[in-house]
């Protein structure tokens, strides 16, 4: 339309010519329109909002600015062993706007009740003796959970968080009773959280018996990694979230208060 009009302007009859105008002038504004979009979009690009635009709108608002998606791995053995030490910390901070991961923390823990792991804990969890002897203990651990916590803004009395599990075990059984068998406080930010168990039976009016696998079944995903580790576990929690919360569903706290 342009060159026409600048080539052409002497063939055009004079009655067309306003309407010639008047395209000139609308091809122009949708090219300033869509330049401003540009550059709106780049700058939220630039505060971390540009890749989740298109996300958020298909997204309903979740009561939390962030997810942590946690999965502990423990010492065990047939029969159980008591108590059990937790050897992997895995967690996924997972953006409530997005459901995308923004940050990771993730550990290995030396035992030191058992510290010598039982060829069925390695044959479970894929975790073997070199990769927690000389690690940080428990205590430790919790002191660099903490500062990550700090570092990622979590501990703002204006940030809304939530530790997220695929069950109760995790933070109503394992971390409460090892830190009192070990005689170390549990951060209040570990004193609520939600059962993705529960949260997939609200969504989907079944319960997932044997957890990851049926909840990833139910929603036909690929299940990521290896069952029983950790870090992996984490990750398929993460995506069963995210296809949840397409599909409209709000998490909410699950459990009840210590």
């Amino acid at each position: 339309m342009i060159a026409l009009f600048h080539t052409g302007a002497a063939k055009i009859p004079p009655t067309l010519l306003p309407r010639v105008r008047q395209a000139l002038c609308s091809h122009r504004l949708l090219c300033f329109l869509q330049g401003c979009g540009s550059t709106l979009n780049r700058k939220l690009a630039s505060h971390g909002f540009g890749a989740s635009m298109a996300a958020m709108s298909s997204f309903p608002p979740q009561r939390y600015h962030y997810f942590l998606v946690l999965d502990f791995e423990a010492t065990c053995d047939k029969p159980q062993i008591h108590p059990q030490e937790i050897i992997e910390f895995p967690i996924l901070k997972l953006n409530g706007r997005t459901m995308e991961i923004e940050s990771t923390f993730h550990m290995y823990v030396q035992p030191v009740v058992h510290p010598q792991l039982t060829p069925f804990c390695t044959e479970l969890t894929g975790i073997i003796q070199g990769m927690v002897d000389g690690q940080p203990n428990l205590q430790q651990v919790l002191e660099r959970v903490d500062e990550w916590m700090a570092k990622e803004g979590l501990l703002d009395p204006s940030v809304k968080s939530i530790f997220v599990t695929c069950g109760d075990w995790d933070l109503k059984v394992m971390l409460p009773g090892q830190c009192q068998y070990l005689g170390l406080p549990v951060a209040d930010y570990f004193k609520q959280w939600i059962n993705l168990k529960k949260a997939y039976s609200f969504a989907m009016g079944s319960w997932p018996k044997n957890g990851l696998l049926d909840m990833n079944k139910g929603l036909n995903l690929q299940h990521i990694g290896r069952p029983h580790s950790g870090i992996d576990d984490c990750k398929n929690i993460a995506n069963i979230m995210k296809t949840l919360a397409h599909r409209g569903f709000i998490f909410k706290q699950t459990s009840k208060p210590f």
